[in-house]
C-alpha cells in the first residue's frame, strides 16, 4: 500500500479525534493528517541515500539510540505505533535483533517516527516524556498491546491503561499531550521521509544508507548488516 497526500488509509476514526479533542486540539482537529501504508515484509531496497541526511532529520532529534559510536552498521527505523507490521518488527524481531548486533557493538539502532495519525503521534508524546533510559520499554509495550488501544471504541482511556504502567497520572498523561512544538516537528519529520527518502509504508529501514520497505525478519536485516562489519 502507499502514501500519497490524498490517500490516507489509516486516518484516525472521528470516534478517536473525538477522545483527544478535550486534550489536544491541535491534534484533534489537524485537517489533514497524511494516513500511510503498513509495508508486507519482503519488498525490495530501494536506493541508498545520504547518510549525513538521514542522521540529522529536520524537525526531530533521535532519542535514546541504542549501541556503540563505533558500530560499523547504523539502523535507522521509521515506525509507526498503529502500524502492524511494525508491532510484529517489534514484538518479533527487534529482541533478538538487540541481542545479537546490538549489544555485541554490530549495530547502532535508531527508531524514529513516522506519524500516520492522531494515535501514533500520542504515543511518541507519551515516550518523550519519560526519557531515554525508560523510551523504548514505551514503545514496545505499545506494540505489544497494539490490538487492544488501537481497535478500542475508546483510544484516550485504553492508551492512558497502558500509560499508567509507566506511572503516568492523568494530569501528567494529559500534560504530554499538549506539546504543539513536538507534533509539528513530527510531521516535519514525516513529510521529509516521504519527500526526500522516498518512505511509502511502515516499518521502512535505512542501513548505512540503503533502504529497505517492509517488515524484514533477522535474517533479512543480518544480510545486510554483516558485510557491513570490520
Amino acid at each position: 500500500m502507499t502514501i500519497t497526500r490524498r490517500n490516507a488509509l489509516i486516518m484516525t476514526s472521528a470516534a478517536s479525534l473525538a477522545s483527544f479533542s478535550g486534550v489536544f486540539p491541535a491534534l484533534a482537529y489537524h485537517p489533514s493528517v497524511p494516513g500511510g501504508s503498513s509495508a508486507p515484509q519482503g519488498q525490495v531496497s530501494e536506493g541508498v541515500y545520504d547518510v549525513h541526511s538521514l542522521m540529522n532529520p529536520k524537525g526531530w532529534t533521535d532519542r535514546a539510540i541504542l549501541g556503540s559510536l563505533d558500530a560499523p552498521a547504523t539502523l535507522i527505523e521509521y515506525t509507526s505505533p498503529t502500524c502492524p507490521f511494525c508491532a510484529s518488527f517489534h514484538n518479533d524481531t527487534y529482541p533478538q535483533l538487540k541481542t545479537e548486533f546490538v549489544d555485541t557493538g554490530k549495530l547502532r539502532l535508531v527508531v524514529r517516527p513516522f506519524i500516520r495519525n492522531v494515535l501514533d503521534a500520542v504515543v511518541f508524546m507519551l515516550a518523550d516524556v519519560v526519557g531515554d533510559e525508560t523510551y523504548h520499554n514505551l514503545l514496545n509495550s505499545y506494540f505489544r498491546t497494539q490490538p487492544t488501544w488501537s481497535r478500542s471504541d475508546t483510544p484516550r482511556d485504553a492508551i492512558f491503561a497502558v500509560a499508567q504502567e509507566f506511572g503516568f497520572t492523568l494530569e501528567s498523561f494529559e500534560s504530554a499531550l499538549t506539546n504543539q512544538e513536538l507534533f509539528a516537528g513530527m510531521e516535519e519529520t514525516r513529510n521529509q521521509a516521504r519527500d526526500e527518502f522516498n518512505l511509502t509504508g511502515t516499518p521502512t529501514f535505512y542501513i548505512n544508507g540503503k533502504m529497505l520497505s517492509g517488515n524484514r525478519n533477522l535474517e533479512q536485516l543480518a544480510a545486510e548488516i554483516e558485510p557491513l562489519q570490520v
